[in-house]
């Protein structure tokens, strides 16, 4: 049964309402929507939540023992497919359904579940809980709509607001702990969970307890915590310059790295990461002193623009200075192209204790100066005017970078994206505000390049997939679908 009603009787702008005659006018329909409708969208939301279980099926399936695999491999990999189907159900079924009264499949198809004698949304857990309930319906999204349908506001006080950062960061380093034991458990040589346990908490110095100790536990800690200092350098960095795309590359940190890199294999003939490191570092640090002190030459003040110009400038010549080695010297191409990809594979335990004064150093400088940052992403002149010393707190702000891209750098070669990416996740959760935007993109970082780095191991065994290559595979698309929101110049 369908009925027809006025699509809109208010009065215009001139305060005069239209004659009833000059609108068309709009068939709404009532009562449930089609059956095929229902089922098509039910389709797809059950697709949402099958594709995970199907590619965990398959990768469980791939990593039988007659393949190279082993039990944790199988037991990591089918966990995870099974916590994100389930995670994408509550989210699917329960937050957007219960919430907003549509699911993907039924965003799709336009339809709205409601309450059948209220015609409300009908909350999370009546979402969840039901199967076949008579008192709910669904219908179409006109019809919802000429009902009064209104999806439940999100509670935004301040107590609310606060409640759900500290719930997302105990769910956030509840998740890192699972991806670091993982990380811990994945390997070229399989391991099963006795052997893990047994290397963790009585190691006899075996066979296995040698793999665990000196070579994947050295490699875990080390891609977290340069996940952390990467995530959070991106997030001052997006912050300072006021630029969504901008991360490491930008201010010309990862090319003084390069160089000086180059520069270090070229007239020492050094060979191995843990030589390169201390070029490394004072390349980025040189780098970032000469993008600031070119920044400030004028007016004093280095602005979100003229960081940026500069940045690309010192950028540009030092990847020249850099092809410009290379080219003349077989070796240095050689040490070079391996260091460019970034890897934290082959770095051992010294390599993270000598990096990891620098890191903490910078984090603790990066976490003191966000109260600040809040001020200035307002504008300089409102930070001026609020009695924001800006070129000092730009200044804090170069120094933690500094630090924390180049002791990154300098310990796994230049990796991208995860300063790229990681500050707008974190920014989707909790807003704006830096106290709370710094932390969690420190963990997103560093969950991100250790998954990543665990993905690598599994996906070309029996070798290595370096993580500066599937963070390029998996966060260029990423990126792509976060640069289509309109929502992200709004820094």
């Amino acid at each position: 049964m369908t009925t027809t009603r006025l699509p809109d009787s208010d009065p215009d702008a001139s305060g005069h309402p239209h004659p009833p005659g000059d609108y068309a006018k709009e068939v709404v329909p009532q009562g449930p929507a089609p059956r095929y409708l229902r089922v098509l969208a039910n389709l797809v939301d059950i697709g949402v939540v099958a594709l995970p279980l199907v590619i965990g099926w398959y990768l469980v399936d791939s990593l039988a023992d007659a393949r190279g695999g082993g039990e944790a491999d199988r037991a990591v990999f089918g966990g995870a497919a099974v916590v994100i189907a389930v995670g994408l159900f509550v989210w699917n079924r329960g937050f957007r359904e219960g919430r907003g009264g549509t699911t993907v499949g039924k965003g799709w198809f336009g339809l709205v579940t409601r309450d059948a004698e209220t015609a409300a949304p009908i909350g999370v857990r009546r979402a969840l809980r039901r199967w076949r309930g008579h008192d709910i319906e669904v219908v179409r999204e006109s019809t919802a709509r000429a009902d009064g349908f209104e999806p439940i506001a999100s509670d935004t006080s301040l107590a609310a607001v606060r409640r759900r950062r500290l719930l997302g960061l105990a769910a956030l380093t509840l998740l890192l702990l699972l991806v670091l034991f993982a990380s811990v458990a994945v390997g070229a040589r399989p391991l099963s969970f006795g052997e893990v346990f047994h290397a963790l908490f009585q190691a006899t110095g075996s066979e296995t307890d040698i793999i665990v100790r000196t070579l994947r536990i050295p490699r875990t800690l080390l891609g977290l915590v340069v996940g952390i200092a990467l995530g959070v350098a991106g997030a001052l960095i997006q912050g300072h310059t006021r630029n969504p795309l901008a991360d490491a590359g930008l201010l010309g940190l990862n090319a003084g790295a390069a160089f000086f890199v180059v520069l270090a294999i070229y007239t020492l003939g050094l060979t191995s990461p843990g030589e390169y490191l201390w070029f490394a570092f004072a390349g980025s640090a040189a780098a970032s002193i000469v993008v600031f002190g070119l920044s400030s030459i004028g007016n004093g003040k280095a602005s979100p623009l003229s960081l940026a110009l500069a940045g690309a400038a010192v950028a540009f010549f030092l990847q020249a200075m850099t092809n410009a080695v290379v080219i003349v010297d077989q070796t240095s191409l050689d040490g070079y192209r391996f260091w460019v990809v970034g890897s934290v594979s082959g770095r051992g335990i010294d390599i993270f204790w000598q990096v990891l004064p620098f890191l903490v150093l910078g984090l603790v400088i990066a976490v003191a100066s966000t109260p600040s940052l809040n001020v200035i992403s307002l504008g300089e002149d409102v930070a001026r005017s609020l009695g924001t010393n800006v070129a000092l707190s730009r200044t804090i702000g170069i120094v933690a970078i500094t630090l924390l891209t180049g002791a990154a750098t300098a310990a796994c070669g230049p990796i991208a994206f995860v300063g790229l990416v990681v500050p707008h996740v974190a920014r989707a959760i909790t807003g704006p505000d830096y106290r709370w935007l710094v932390p969690y993109a420190g963990l997103l970082g560093g969950l991100m390049l250790v998954m990543s780095d665990v993905i690598g191991r599994v996906v070309v065994r029996p070798g290595e997939l370096q993580v500066g290559i599937v963070l390029a595979v998996v966060g260029a698309p990423f990126f792509i679908a976060l640069v289509r929101r309109r929502k992200l110049a709004s820094l």
